[in-house]
């Protein structure tokens, strides 16, 4: 990801300048990964239209941090598993939230996609796992999405084979 647009553990916001020259020159977050994006250019368009929002909801401070979409309980409870963490600061759990809200915004919306495509009003497992197996960024949650939806996400090779 670009440096200019990570949130210090200050809290500040990437400067207007350098949000819009990566958006500019077409960056959002998944972009920045280098990973083939596998959508159409109209899904494109919803993807880099939901970071553009992201991005402007944190530079103008709409941020409510005493609202949280997920318990920070929780999360200091999963971030105090690793041993080596012995001390948490205040804010470090609601940066965690706010992260884990976005990527789970984003997931959402790669999975709405799918379902849009294959003409569906219904979010399906399998449209979470071709989300998922189509973002190289999600390729750490391929071991917890069940094997029998993966292989319904993504088109086998065998098939493609013409005999």
């Amino acid at each position: 990801m670009d440096p200019n647009l990570q949130l210090g553990l200050s809290g500040q916001a990437p400067s207007a300048a350098a949000t819009a020259s990566y958006l500019t020159h077409g960056g959002t977050p998944s972009s920045a990964h280098g990973q083939p994006q596998g959508l159409a250019p109209h899904q494109q368009q919803h993807i880099q239209n939901f970071w553009n929002n992201q991005i402007h909801e944190i530079q103008t401070g709409k941020l409510d941090f005493k609202v949280h979409q997920l318990p920070l309980a929780r999360i200091k409870k999963v971030m105090k598993t690793d041993d080596e963490v012995k001390m948490i600061s205040a804010e470090a759990p609601i940066l965690f939230a706010k992260s884990c809200e976005i990527m789970i915004l984003e997931l959402t919306l790669r999975a709405w996609l799918h379902a849009e495509e294959n003409k569906r009003r219904t979010l399906q497992r399998s449209d979470i796992a071709s989300a998922i197996t189509k973002t190289d960024m999600f390729d750490f949650l391929i071991d917890i999405v069940p094997r029998e939806e993966l292989n319904r996400a993504t088109p086998s090779k065998s098939s493609d084979k013409v005999s």
